[in-house]
C-alpha cells in the first residue's frame, strides 16, 4: 500500500490526518517537526509527503527544499492556514507537488493524494517505458500442443496466482521471458508492470544501479536520482534473465530483496520499501553453482520455491509445424507480404 508521512506540529490535527488516510487504504507516519520528518525519511521511503507550511525549527518550505534535493520525483503537498497566491506560486516554483490551505474539506485532501500518487506512479511507468521503448508490447503467446508444452502451462497457470517466487529454468532460446511474462498476466499483479532485465546483457560495473538504482551525487556522472529496477517494477513484477551471472555482492542484495522487499540504492543511506514479484531464470544449473561456490546457497532456495523446466524444442518437435504457421502468418502481416508456406 502507499505510504504518506504527515508532517504537522499540532497532533490533534496529525492524528486525524493519519487515521484518515488508514481508512482510506494507506499507510503513514508522522512527525511534528520538520527535523524528525527529515530524520524519517533517511530511515524508509515514502511516496508522499503531506506538510504544514508553519513549523517549528525547520519550516515547510525549507522542508520542501531539502526533500527536493534527496528525491526530485517526491510529491510534497503543503497546508497552510495562511494561504495566499503568492505563497502558493513560491511552493509550487520550489516543486510542490499541491497546496491546500486550512480549514479544508477532508474530502478535497484525499482528492489531491489521490492525484499526487497516480502521477508519481505515472512518472515512474513513463521511466520504464522509455527504457523499454522498441520492445514487443504485444502480450504473450504461447505455442504448441505437445504434452511438454502443456505441462509447463498447467504449472504456471497453478503458479501464477500465488505470491510465490519462481524459478524458470532451460537452455537459451526456450522462451523464459515468454513463461515469465504469463505468469505475470495471470497474476493478480497484471496491472502493475512486467519488468525484465538480463543480467548478463549489462555490463558489470553498472549492474547494480540498474537493478537497484542510485542516488545523486552517488559516483562519477550519477548527476540525478535515478530509479532501479526493482522499484520500477513495484507493485507488478521483475523478471530477472540469466540471474546466474550476478556477482555475489549483488545476490547479497538480492537476498535482501527477497527476504524484506527492501532495496538501497547505490549511495542511498535508507532502505526503499518495495512490492515486487520476482521470477527468475537461468540456462545453468544453480545447484551446481552452488557447489562451485559462485551462486549463494542462501539465495538458491528462496529463488527455487516454484521451479519450472521449459523445454527446448527438439524435445517437442510436434509443435514445429505450428510455430512455423505462427510465424509465417505474423512475418507475412508485418511486412505486408503474403507467403503461402514452406518447403518441406
Amino acid at each position: 500500500m502507499p505510504s504518506i508521512l504527515v508532517v504537522e506540529d499540532k497532533k490533534s490535527m496529525a492524528e486525524m490526518l493519519k487515521s484518515t488516510l488508514h481508512s482510506e487504504g494507506y499507510d503513514s507516519d508522522t512527525a511534528f517537526r520538520g527535523e524528525d520528518a527529515l530524520e524519517l525519511l533517511k530511515k524508509q521511503s515514502y511516496d508522499l509527503v503531506i506538510t504544514d507550511l508553519k513549523l517549528p525549527g525547520i519550516d515547510g518550505m525549507a522542508l520542501l527544499g531539502e526533500i527536493k534535493a534527496v528525491d526530485p520525483f517526491m510529491p510534497v503537498i503543503i497546508m497552510t492556514a495562511y494561504g495566499t497566491i503568492e505563497v502558493a506560486v513560491e511552493a509550487m516554483k520550489r516543486g510542490a507537488e499541491d497546496f491546500i490551505t486550512k480549514p479544508f474539506d477532508i474530502d478535497h485532501l484525499l482528492l489531491k493524494v489521490r492525484k499526487a500518487l497516480d502521477r508519481r506512479k505515472l512518472e515512474r511507468e513513463n521511466i520504464l517505458l522509455r527504457e523499454e521503448l522498441g520492445r514487443s508490447k504485444g502480450g504473450p503467446e504461447i505455442i504448441g500442443k505437445s504434452r511438454a508444452i502443456k505441462d509447463v502451462i498447467e504449472k504456471i497457470q497453478k503458479v501464477a496466482p500465488t505470491k510465490s517466487t519462481v524459478l524458470l529454468l532451460g537452455e537459451s532460446g526456450t522462451g523464459k521471458e515468454l513463461f515469465a511474462m504469463a505468469i505475470h498476466q495471470l497474476s493478480p499483479r497484471k496491472e502493475g508492470l512486467f519488468v525484465p532485465i538480463n543480467c548478463a546483457a549489462i555490463p558489470r560495473e553498472l549492474l547494480e544501479s540498474e537493478l537497484f538504482g542510485h542516488e545523486k551525487g552517488a559516483f562519477t556522472g550519477a548527476t540525478a536520482l535515478k530509479l532501479g529496477k526493482f522499484e520500477l517494477a513495484n507493485e507488478g513484477t521483475i523478471f530477472l534473465d540469466e540471474v546466474c551471472e550476478l556477482e555475489l555482492s549483488l545476490q547479497a542484495k538480492l537476498l535482501r530483496v527477497l527476504q524484506d522487499q527492501q532495496v538501497e540504492r547505490v549511495g542511498g543511506t535508507r532502505p526503499v520499501q518495495v512490492d515486487v514479484r520476482v521470477i527468475a531464470a537461468s540456462n545453468k544449473d544453480l545447484a551446481e553453482e552452488v557447489r562451485e561456490g559462485r551462486f549463494r546457497e542462501d539465495l538458491y532456495y528462496r529463488l527455487n520455491v516454484f521451479p519450472v523446466e521449459i523445454p527446448p524444442l527438439r524435445k517437442r518437435p510436434e509443435d514445429i509445424p505450428l510455430l512455423v504457421d505462427y510465424f509465417i502468418k505474423r512475418f507475412s502481416s508485418e511486412m505486408g507480404k503474403q507467403v503461402a508456406g514452406i518447403d518441406d
